[in-house]
């Protein structure tokens, strides 16, 4: 299983803008990729392309999270995906 950890480069968390963009960049992957708090235990890890689950999720700017994928092109993936994170989409 593939894994990184990023931190929520939007100033205003992962909600609105920013959980939506991520989102759609999850849900068109071809692996299904979960995120939660680092603090949090994996078994309570979320659905990635959801985006209710990522506004519940709770990640305000600074927060680190942790994306896991399983799979050919997990790699891949998840590298694309922090990158997403790690933008502050709200500067845009």
């Amino acid at each position: 299983m593939a894994e990184r950890t990023a931190i929520i480069g939007s100033r205003v968390g992962l909600h609105a803008r920013p959980a939506a963009i991520f989102a759609e960049a999850a849900g068109e992957l071809p692996v299904e990729v979960t995120i939660a708090l680092e603090t949090e235990p994996a078994e309570d890890a979320l659905d990635a392309s959801s985006i209710l689950s990522l506004m519940g999720l709770g990640a305000e700017y600074g927060t680190k999270v942790v994306l896991r994928a399983e799979g050919e092109g997990a790699e891949e993936a998840l590298d694309q995906l922090v990158k997403i994170l790690e933008i502050d989409h709200d500067s845009e």
